[in-house]
Formats: C-alpha cells, sequence, structure tokens
C-alpha cells in the first residue's frame, strides 16, 4: 500500500511541477507555442475542458465537476481493487494512474481545465493535439496494469 502511495504522490508532484515551470519560468500561457525540438516536440498551450481530445466539454462548468467527480471516484475504486493484489507491481502502475489522475484534478480545481502542453509530431504528420505528463502516467498506468499487473510472476 505506501507504494502504490508513494508513486500517486510523486506522480501527482511531477505533473504539478512540471506545468509549474512550464507556465510559469517558461512562460507559455503568453507566448502560446515554444518550439523544442521542431518538429518532434513542441509546448503548444492548450485548455481541456472535457476528456481526451477535448471530448464531452459542452457545458463546461458542470462537466468540469463531473469529470473531477469521475477522477477521484475511479481513483478510490482502483486503490480499492490494487491494494487486495498481491503484486508490488500492480500497486506502482495504479499509483501512477491515480497520481495522474489528481494532477488533472488539481487542473480542474485551480483553473476550470486541464493544461496540456506536449505537442508531439513526427514523420509529416502535424499533430494538433497537446497532452501534459499527467496523461503520459496515466497511459503508462492502465497499460502496465493490463500487461503486467496480475502476472504470477510480480507477486510480492
Amino acid at each position: 500500500m505506501r507504494i502504490l502511495l508513494t508513486v500517486a504522490v510523486l506522480t501527482a508532484a511531477f505533473d504539478q511541477i512540471s506545468k509549474y515551470y512550464v507556465f510559469q519560468v517558461l512562460d507559455l500561457v503568453t507566448l502560446g507555442a515554444i518550439d523544442v525540438l521542431p518538429p518532434y516536440l513542441n509546448f503548444r498551450m492548450g485548455w481541456n475542458r472535457g476528456i481526451n481530445f477535448g471530448l464531452f466539454a459542452g457545458d463546461a462548468e458542470v462537466m468540469r465537476w463531473v469529470l473531477i467527480g469521475l477522477a477521484l471516484a475511479i481513483s478510490v475504486w482502483l486503490y480499492r481493487w490494487t491494494v487486495r493484489m498481491p503484486s508490488r507491481l500492480a500497486r506502482v502502475f495504479a499509483g501512477m494512474v491515480i497520481g495522474g489522475a489528481l494532477g488533472n484534478v488539481a487542473d480542474r480545481l485551480r483553473f476550470g481545465a486541464v493544461a496540456d502542453f506536449l505537442n508531439v509530431s513526427c514523420c509529416g504528420i502535424n499533430n494538433p493535439y497537446a497532452f501534459n505528463t499527467a496523461d503520459i502516467f496515466i497511459f503508462a498506468g492502465i497499460f502496465g496494469l493490463v500487461l503486467f499487473a496480475n502476472n504470477p510472476e510480480n507477486r510480492q
């Protein structure tokens, strides 16, 4: 249980620190765009009031609270489900998902939307979407849970 909470706290902290640095120190909010390693990695300011790719962003104020509640409910469910598993690796991956979700919840509470800034493009394809480090942790955590968490070799 301790590893899950530690990973969740570190993940949420990393997400919030990365956003602070990019938005406050690099001033992305004012600049709107910073080319880091063009065309592969760029910082592009984006506010996501919905879920992935802005889905369900219709009535922003109502959806803000619905999505906060949903993220917290899923985090509690995932925590309760994972602590019963004998796999330490499952707890690490669950901590990544929960920490990422809490990082995005913090954004919704502070800004009314999730702050996105990472834009990745490649091979002549110009990606119009941005994401953040919380999204990376959520994706990696879910990927890890699906592929590795229930493996008998990962038992404590």
